[in-house]
């Protein structure tokens, strides 16, 4: 009973700091972590000792596939290069950099395990990314390179990090062994990704009721990621992977009636994942400081405050220089854009991406992971706390001030392209009502024309009046219904059957469009 306790008083705080971060404005993974650690320093704290498998199994892959669902493949192919730039170099760059600075304060500090430290700090956490960047809207195409980053760069990362730890256990590391290692587990997981995608698609499209629905696809996606890590392949590649072709795959698409709650669904679930990952963050410092000595923690911190400092300016430094060389380019042999719409990289994008560093619940898994008696293990532990601490708390808490200070132009990408969807799914709408010559569909007719007149100019076709009438109706049906409930004229199951019908109602503004859609995003 104790641990289930922790969690629902845990899940409690945790709700409340989520609360206060978004009256105060700030990204509620760097308050939620700083709650845990001062939650782990009270007397008779809890201790939450998770398996790392566990942790990577449980607080990764829900979110990396809910955001590889969601991930648009077009402006992953329009940013590409600039993706790449920090899902290879930029994490290459920040491996080595932080094992040449253990090395400055630790002569006798192994290269491998000097490398896998280097590795699990190296990527920017998806979980703490998207949780932050969603606080701070930034323009779209920053948006997409981060969350095509944040998607990414946990293959490479964890790829060198396995690659290191096994060569540390071994006592040597070979570049020329850990290429082709490298290359056969990422297209090995690429492969896997998407061959499992068919024959999931095939049994989630036979299933047809909501709950089923939803268990389904929580049991593949932990079984999605637990055979590719017991096939010796990468979670993270396959996962995303897989969740990126079941988006394109879902055909027929998913029902209305199962998309729906299945978004809600998932939205709920990301959430309290996401409050509990960086909750459990904090709480970690308490057993890390314990198994050592005062005069190691204080050696060890000043070491781990350096590495900090290293991958924050190397991050700076190497997306910087990237856009200076882009901006060149472009000057000397011009733009060449896969879409013509692709706005082009700025000075300004560029230090907003470069802050957006935050490490997460990846890199403290990889560390606890580590195995007993792998070299300097209580160092790399304390080192990941204070990188991913640091970095949520210094570059989350100021991405907005910086987003507010640049003054970045309003992105009105996604406005213009939803107006193009709607004009084009109510042009189709009124191709087929004239083959109907019911009372219905004049009405129909009335409606949609009215819809059409105000999506081409730019309004929200659900904003008519026949709409803010059905809303007043309703209200009124729900009262009439409550009164009849109250007075036992009818019993609960036939008002939760009406609740529902009435539900519906409210949310279609007319027969093909919601009017507040499910965002399947947490």
């Amino acid at each position: 009973m104790l641990i289930f306790e922790t969690i629902l008083a845990l899940l409690l705080g945790s709700t409340i700091l989520s609360a206060i971060a978004k009256r105060v404005n700030v990204p509620y993974p760097a308050l939620l972590a700083l709650g845990g650690m001062i939650v782990a320093f009270l007397p008779g704290a809890p201790r939450l000792d998770l398996p790392p498998d566990l942790i990577l199994a449980l607080f990764v892959a829900p979110v990396l596939l809910d955001a590889a669902y969601d991930t648009s493949l077009r402006d992953l192919r329009d940013n590409w290069t600039s993706i790449l730039s920090l899902v290879l170099v930029a994490v290459g760059l920040t491996t080595a950099t932080a094992a040449f600075a253990v090395h400055l304060f630790f002569p006798d500090f192994p290269w491998a395990a000097a490398i896998a430290l280097g590795a699990l700090l190296a990527p920017p956490d998806a979980v703490a990314a998207l949780a932050v960047l969603r606080h701070v809207n930034p323009p779209l195409r920053i948006r997409m390179v981060l969350e095509g980053e944040s998607l990414l760069n946990d293959a490479s990362a964890l790829l060198l990090y396995r690659l290191a730890v096994g060569a540390g256990a071994a006592g040597t590391f070979s570049v020329t062994d850990a290429v082709p290692t490298f290359a056969v587990i990422v297209f090995g997981s690429a492969a896997a990704g998407w061959l499992l995608a068919w024959p999931v698609g095939q049994l989630t499209k036979r299933i047809e009721d909501a709950p089923s629905s939803a268990i389904f696809q929580f049991v593949i996606t932990f079984s999605v990621w637990l055979a590719a890590e017991h096939l010796g392949l990468s979670g993270v590649v396959t996962i995303v992977i897989f969740g990126l072709t079941m988006a394109r795959r879902s055909a027929p698409p998913m029902p209305a009636r199962l998309r729906v709650p299945s978004f809600a669904i998932w939205e709920t679930v990301t959430a309290v994942l996401n409050v509990l990952a960086f909750t459990l963050i904090g709480l970690q410092i308490r057993p890390i400081l314990e198994a050592l000595s005062v005069a190691e923690r204080l050696r060890y911190l000043g070491a781990a405050l350096a590495v900090l400092a290293t991958v924050i300016i190397v991050r700076f430094a190497w997306v910087m220089t990237y856009h200076v060389l882009v901006q060149w380019k472009n000057r000397v042999f011009g733009r060449h854009p896969a879409r013509s719409a692709t706005s082009p990289p700025t000075t300004k994008g560029g230090l907003v991406i470069a802050w957006s560093g935050m490490r997460g619940i990846v890199t403290l898994a990889a560390a606890m992971a580590l195995p007993e008696g792998f070299p300097y293990r209580d160092f790399i532990q304390l080192a990941a706390f204070v990188v991913v601490l640091g970095t949520l708390v210094i570059q989350g808490m100021t991405l907005r001030p910086l987003l507010v200070l640049l003054g970045l132009p309003k992105d009105t990408t996604v406005e213009a392209e939803l107006g193009l969807a709607r004009e084009t799914a109510l042009k189709a709408a009124l191709t087929e009502i004239p083959k109907d010559h019911t009372p219905a569909a004049r009405r129909l007719r009335e409606e949609y024309g009215e819809a059409m007149s105000l999506a081409q100019l730019g309004r929200d076709p659900r904003d008519t009046p026949d709409n803010a009438l059905r809303q007043r109706v309703v209200a009124v049906a729900r009262d009439a219904v409550e009164d009849l409930r109250s007075t036992d004229a009818i019993g609960d199951d036939a008002y939760r059957r009406i609740e529902a019908e009435l539900d519906w109602h409210e949310l279609s503004s007319f027969p093909t469009l919601a009017r507040d859609p499910v965002s399947s995003e947490p």
